[in-house]
């Protein structure tokens, strides 16, 4: 564990953890100018960020997790609570594991009024994982928010990459479309290529068989909407009855915007 006591100038902090330690493996304390966190870890135990950032002032939040668990536990806040992440403007949440409900992450929008960006990666890779199976069961977490048609106003632009359309991620979309007012721009990027195998995929149309034969630990199907068709369909399911003037765009990991790139490989 690493526990910064007292810290008063430090503004920015990148810290990763290796291992599932039993309790949370970074603590701070008196870091009031903290802006830019970037913390990757696999936690046994969940993590509530109200009280670990309280002495903090932090903009600028990456939370990786690694494909494992999710070790952050979704509150619903109390006044006293909620000025940790009244400054809090842009968030990024890394490699959150694939197939399971997305629905907490929502509770970062309702605590953070000022948020302006948000990035999500949903990602699940052997190469990433410990693969201790009683800790890899249920990794994800339920949530359920306490306000009714909730709105967020300050929100601009969502970015999700690993975007599959299956039912539980069109969804989320829909969620975040409904809540954020005026959001601008949508970006869905389909899955990484991932750097760690031996072999890369350059393309990500190519069968399944070759595939699972270049990259063995990828998690398929792959169910990105590639043609203009299949895209159109997808957004039938969103916007309809929300009233969203969001624009949705349908992009391939080789079509990355310059202005994601640092935010999505860097978090990685």
């Amino acid at each position: 564990m690493v526990e910064l006591t007292w810290v008063p100038k430090l503004t920015w902090l990148a810290f990763e953890m290796l291992g599932s330690p039993e309790e949370p493996p970074l603590v701070l304390g008196y870091v009031p100018l903290l802006g830019v966190l970037r913390l990757s870890t696999i936690a046994r135990k969940m993590v509530k960020l109200s009280s670990f950032l309280h002495e903090t002032s932090v903009r600028d939040l990456t939370l990786g997790f690694k494909c494992e668990k999710i070790w952050v536990q979704p509150e619903s806040l109390t006044r006293r609570q909620a000025h940790v992440f009244q400054q809090l403007r842009i968030l990024n949440l890394v490699k959150i594991p694939e197939g399971y409900d997305l629905t907490w992450t929502m509770f970062f929008l309702e605590a953070a009024p000022s948020l302006e960006e948000l990035y999500m990666m949903a990602w699940e890779h052997r190469c990433e994982m410990e693969m201790n199976q009683e800790f890899s069961e249920n990794k994800g977490v339920e949530w359920e928010s306490p306000t009714s048609n909730f709105k967020h106003h300050r929100l601009d632009k969502f970015i999700l990459v690993g975007f599959q359309a299956n039912d539980y991620m069109v969804s989320h979309v829909r969620h975040v479309l409904k809540a954020a007012v005026n959001l601008q721009d949508v970006y869905l990027y389909d899955r990484l290529v991932c750097a760690k195998c031996p072999y890369k995929i350059q393309n990500a149309r190519i069968s399944e068989t070759i595939v699972r034969r270049m990259c063995p630990g990828v998690n398929l199907p792959i169910k990105f909407p590639y043609t203009n068709e299949d895209q159109h369909a997808v957004q039938k399911r969103m916007p309809r009855g929300i009233g969203s003037l969001a624009k949705i765009h349908f992009l391939t990991s080789n079509e990355i915007r310059a202005e994601h790139l640092p935010r999505i490989i860097g978090g990685c």
